[in-house]
């Protein structure tokens, strides 16, 4: 079977002011593609800059909040402009929270849909021209918790539920037109997104993250997304929890839910 080959390619990366976004602009530039980096956060596109140029990577760095519509059509504009199109979109951008819904204010899950939903959604929106013209493909950062229930984090598992049955929609409409979609679904990797989880109020969560399994370094899971959208796979679980995980959560939803709020259930207690 034949490889995607991203040689030459133009590759933009959300979130990738660090952790997984960053080591994905490095597998992805290793590769031979030229990288437009996005996020809002400055200092850390500065960052993830000066590692691309010191691998001799091509790329751009574009400041931009995913929540804004008009901020992910600049955006687009902008790596159109350097780069002549788009042919790779990963919609890497997230955070997360750690409450119990009933200590949770409305307005922190909504906060959580809008970077992790409807940021995947504009960025989406604003290449998607250039994805058909291209014949590119679309990543989505999914999670375990975009197939299964996640104890004190409804919002969360409601943001990766929506970008499934979005991108599983709309691969139907875009794959006969040539444009590929993965969803990945990693269970816990060694990145920033968990220190900066919201607690029920939108503050920064105080108690410790509980965790199954051991994590993935960003480094390891981003050369595994990269072989993945090289096979022109659909759906990438990309450790041993996430596949226990997937075939548990179908085959026996009950014992799933029983070992999750064993192993993670003090979080809701502490929340």
């Amino acid at each position: 079977m034949a490889r995607r080959d991203f040689s030459g390619r133009t590759v933009v990366v959300t979130g990738a002011g660090g952790g997984l976004g960053r080591a994905l602009c490095l597998a992805f530039g290793r590769a031979g593609a030229r990288i437009a980096a996005l996020d809002r956060d400055e200092a850390g596109l500065t960052q993830t800059a000066a590692g691309l140029n010191t691998a001799g990577i091509a790329c751009i760095t574009c400041v931009c909040d995913v929540t804004r519509e008009e901020e992910c059509v600049n955006a687009m504009a902008e790596t159109r402009r350097a780069f002549g199109g788009v042919d790779v979109l990963i919609n890497n951008a997230g955070i997360t929270h750690r409450s119990a819904f009933t200590n949770t204010n409305p307005a922190v899950i909504r906060k959580v849909m809008d970077v992790n939903f409807f940021g995947a959604l504009h960025c989406t929106h604003a290449s998607l021209a250039d994805l058909i013209a291209r014949r590119g493909m679309v990543i989505a950062i999914s999670s375990v918790a975009g197939f299964a229930p996640l104890i004190a984090r409804t919002g969360y598992a409601a943001s990766k539920h929506a970008l499934h049955g979005f991108f599983d929609s709309l691969r139907t409409e875009i794959e006969p037109l040539g444009v590929k979609v993965l969803l990945v679904c990693p269970s816990f990797i060694r990145t920033g997104i968990e220190k900066n989880a919201l607690d029920g109020d939108g503050g920064l969560a105080q108690h410790p993250q509980a965790i199954i399994g051991t994590r993935s370094t960003a480094e390891e899971m981003a050369e595994r997304i990269l072989n993945a959208a090289s096979r022109e796979h659909r759906l990438l679980l990309p450790d041993g929890v996430s596949r226990a995980s997937w075939w548990v959560a179908r085959l026996l939803p009950r014992l799933y839910e029983r070992l999750m709020v064993k192993k993670l259930g003090k979080e809701m207690r502490d929340s």
